[in-house]
């Protein structure tokens, strides 16, 4: 797993460190004091030649002379020595290293590579190089040379910059908010984002995820583990370089809409990760999403005692796309018989100026009654007739009382004290209540707490790998493409663009190519026969946008302006461009729908998420107009949906005046199949529908370009080679019936299976349940839960089997690969009434049989020795059993695939 040994590096049990030094300002001078004044409960260990002693910590010459093998090694010794460093550790068995030194280099032949192959061999974990550290608060550990140790908490903050790490222990000290994590990952020469993900997932301590991204490496992988934690705990992410220039002569309108960092939003979105802008709004984010649970909708109730700040909060609520709770009859009326008669009558609930703590307790306790709201931001503005002190104070011990009385379903309260002493915001945040300086940050931080929840709504969405109803000619598709790919072209010409959409069921106007004028002349004149008059278009691979060139000539109504206008294009086109590679002309009908719209669609190759989806308004100005839309396939309908959404555009598809609104899913199926064509067809770089017109009678495609290539596999494992997720693995559903006639449906676990899981664990035995967790489990969480069903089929994968007649849930089976992805850690578990049937054995044999699939080289598990049925099995499926070296309860069971029995 991803995972591995990282529990030895961030919360060990010893550690040493190799390069402390008593030099005052050096790196191994500070990291030892850190680590000495977090007080760290476990052995240390300080390697140095050339002292005896630092800091009073005695030293040793090599790790070999420890009386411990440490499994954290923190590095700071000069880079040249790190790769034989890394070599004595592998030896000893150390989990892992903190690489805090700097300057291992990239490429053939660096450090990096050396340290990277040694640390592998003995299956060491890394963190760094060129790391600032690590700090564990809850473990006492400050293994950084940050000048502050964070406060025991519930944030973990994963940084790819030391100088954010350290400035958000400073943030936190501030604000009385702790970490339960803060990783400087550095370089990233193995633990990256995705392995810290996974970690602080599962981690009890950990509330909320902060991430500080510059780059991802690994697509796929962050992807898999960024929708695997937002999907039990919310994540928020700052990332770097918003105006940088994302796309270099992107070949089509698509390509040039999709600049990188509307990619990286749109990965984002796809992941359930919230983006916050600067960090200033992490800060703000952090401490909504640290303290508070996500509402049940968007309305929020304001009490104030002011007029002034509470409408402008409203103000910045509706500008955010919230909704002012509408106060419900009932607590209106209770309301009325509370406050003097002088109140606002209405949201925001002013109290008046002289509203007192009984006045604020009588309000507040109405309206966290009153199901018309889903939340409620609590606003004071301190007066001489009442004590803002006193009505925190009262405030506090309200929300207090109405928690635990509602624990797990509580609504959110925020307050807002302008001008507040220190005392009194401490007051609030030590009871739990976020607390910001002013309304408009208020509500940025409730609307946080609404984006988060849906977000993870959407995550629940698990797009199939074929929509049902569609049926693509996928062989007329291939046979085009790759008919171009043999040519060595790059493009596709018009008519193999007709033909390739159709093949995906989306029309397109009827398209002709003449070579010369002549030729031109005769499809014109089958056209106007028709009655129909008749648009010219510039052919040339070289001209990207034909109207730049004045390439395009419309509503032509003879014979002779069509022979006319084909001379002039032609003519112009190699005046403007002589060096242009001109084929001749495109002939299509004129498209006459006055009240349609027009669309762009598409799609594009990003270097680092693969195939990006991108819809927006069309025509000549797409790209100064700017109304687009980006998301990473593939796509269902309501993920198209929420993509057409998203635009300015998406409005005037409802009709307005005397325009019929759009044919209703329309637009989000002609997505949808341009994403199932992606899917199949990774060869097309770039598509590119502008313009597509859409009106009450559906959709049709005016003009399209297609751009060819060969695909480098951007991602590891199955699946296709240019998503950076993967589809819902529907070909692995099958039935199968065992020895005495159970007939068995098997298919890849879906989000919805969780109240299935919840019922399955009722019928396993608490021997069965300690034989698979290696504990008494009583209680399963909504968060283990969540972590099983919840995949994203690129790291991990579980089947589930029902029975076909009942439709019970009866056992599952598990895989989840290393980061290497090359062994998959397997676990079966059955119902406890069911065992000896036979299922145990086919559901191993059907999770084998996909880990060969998907190109791992190993099966592994460990098993408890007195679990002799599942040994038993395992030596019959092929599996080496060997004694665990550090536990002597536990066996190792390996299953090398190259060598396995094939499964029948």
């Amino acid at each position: 797993m991803s995972t591995y040994h990282l529990t030895n590096l961030l919360a060990p049990h010893s550690v040493a460190l190799v390069g402390g030094s008593p030099r005052p300002g050096s790196v191994g001078q500070v990291v030892l004091r850190n680590i000495l004044e977090a007080k760290f409960a476990g052995k240390l260990g300080v390697v140095n030649p050339h002292h005896r002693e630092i800091a009073g910590v005695a030293t040793v010459r090599s790790l070999a002379d420890l009386p411990f093998v440490p499994e954290l090694l923190v590095i700071t010794a000069p880079v040249a020595a790190i790769p034989g460093i890394i070599e004595e550790a592998g030896q000893l068995g150390v989990a892992g290293a903190l690489m805090i030194s700097a300057g291992l280099g990239a490429g053939d032949g660096a450090l990096a590579e050396k340290v990277e192959a040694v640390a592998r061999r003995y299956g060491m974990r890394l963190i760094g190089p060129q790391s600032i550290g690590v700090m564990m608060p809850n473990a006492k550990l400050n293994a950084s040379f940050a000048a502050h140790m964070p406060r025991p908490g519930n944030l973990a903050l994963i940084s790819q910059s030391g100088a954010i790490a350290a400035g958000m222990v400073g943030w936190a000290a501030q604000r009385s908010v702790g970490f339960s994590g803060i990783v400087s990952i550095g370089d990233q020469l193995d633990v990256d984002i995705a392995d810290l993900l996974d970690y602080f997932a599962l981690d009890g301590k950990t509330r909320a995820i902060l991430l500080y991204i510059e780059s991802i490496q690994d697509a796929r992988k962050f992807m898999s583990a960024a929708r695997g934690a937002a999907r039990i705990k919310p994540v928020m992410v700052v990332k770097s370089g918003r105006l940088l220039s994302g796309v270099v002569d992107a070949a089509t309108h698509t390509g040039a809409l999709a600049g990188s960092d509307a990619v990286y939003d749109a990965a984002f979105r796809r992941a359930g990760v919230l983006r916050v802008s600067d960090l200033r709004e992490l800060f703000d984010c952090a401490e909504t999403l640290g303290r508070i649970s996500s509402p049940a909708g968007k309305r929020l109730a304001v009490l104030t005692n002011g007029d002034g700040i509470g409408i402008l909060a409203i103000d910045r609520l509706n500008q955010l796309g919230g909704t002012p709770a509408v106060i419900s009859p009932e607590a209106h009326a209770k309301l009325d018989a509370v406050l003097p008669h002088s109140w606002s009558g209405a949201g925001p609930v002013n109290i008046v100026g002289d509203a007192n703590a009984e006045r604020y307790v009588a309000a507040l306790e109405i309206l966290l009654a009153d199901p018309g709201n889903d939340a409620i931001l609590v606003m004071n503005v301190e007066t001489a007739i009442a004590s803002a002190e006193d009505i925190a104070g009262a405030v506090t011990r309200v929300v207090k009382t109405y928690v635990d009385a509602h624990r797990g379903f509580a609504k959110p309260v925020l307050a807002v004290w302008v001008g507040a002493a220190p005392k009194i915001l401490a007051m609030l945040s030590a009871s739990g209540i976020p607390n910001y300086p002013t309304g408009g940050d208020a509500v940025r931080g409730f609307m946080h707490l609404v984006q988060h929840r849906e977000l993870v709504d959407a995550l629940a969405q698990v797009p199939p790998a074929m929509p049902e109803s569609f049926v693509p000619d996928i062989d007329a598709a291939r046979a085009i493409v790759a008919g171009a790919l043999r040519d060595d072209r790059r493009w596709l010409d018009p008519v193999e663009v007709r033909e390739l959409l159709q093949a995906y069921e989306i029309p397109m106007i009827a398209t002709f190519i003449a070579g010369d004028v002549e030729e031109a002349v005769r499809h014109a004149a089958t056209i106007l026969a028709d009655g129909a008059t008749v648009v010219l278009k510039i052919m040339s691979r070289d001209i990207v946008h034909k109207s730049d060139v004045g390439g395009v000539v419309l509503n032509l109504t003879t014979v002779e302006a069509v022979r006319l206008a084909a001379t002039n294009i032609l003519a112009r086109a190699r005046e403007l461009n002589p060096g242009a590679r001109i084929s001749g002309v495109i002939v299509q009908p004129m498209m006459v729908r006055p009240k349609a719209r027009e669309l762009i669609l598409g799609f594009t190759d990003d270097p680092i998420f693969g195939t990006v989806v991108v819809f927006g308004r069309g025509g000549t100005a797409v790209e100064i107009i700017n109304d687009k839309a980006l998301a990473l396939p593939p796509l269902d309908l309501p993920l198209a949906r929420d993509l057409v959404g998203r635009t300015r555009v998406s409005r005037l598809l409802n009709g307005y005046r005397d325009v019929p609104p759009v044919q209703p899913d329309a637009v989000p199926l002609a997505l949808v199949r341009l994403a199932q064509m992606a899917a199949d067809l990774p060869e097309i770089r770039e598509l590119d529908i502008n313009p597509l017109l859409v009106d009450e009678h559906g959709v049709l495609a005016l003009d399209a370009r297609v751009v060819i290539g060969a695909v480098p596999r951007k991602f590891s494992g199955k699946g296709p080679a240019n998503f950076a997720v993967r589809p819902y693995p529907s070909q692995w559903q099958r039935t199968i019936e065992l020895k005495d006639g159970w007939r068995i449906f098997i298919r890849p676990i879906r989000p919805e299976d969780e109240p299935g899981i919840h019922e399955f664990l009722a019928h396993v035995t608490d021997e069965d349940r300690r034989l698979r967790f290696f504990a008494p489990m009583k209680h399963f969480t909504h968060e283990f839960i969540a972590r099983l069903t919840q995949l994203d089929y690129a790291r991990a994968m579980a089947f589930v089997a029902f029975d076909a007649v009942t439709h019970e849930l009866v056992g599952v089976v598990r895989l989840h690969s290393d980061s290497l992805y090359a062994n998959g850690e397997y676990a079966v578990l059955l119902r406890s009434d069911l065992k000896g049937r036979g299922l145990g054995w086919s559901l191993m044999q059907m999770i084998i049989e996909y880990a060969r699939s998907e190109g791992l080289t190993h099966v592994s598990g460990e098993v408890l020795r007195e679990n002799t049925t599942m040994l038993a099995m395992c030596r019959g499926l092929g599996f080496d059993v060997k004694s665990n070296p550090n536990e002597r309860d536990v066996c190792n069971v390996t299953l090398k695939l190259d060598s396995a029995p094939v499964m029948e």
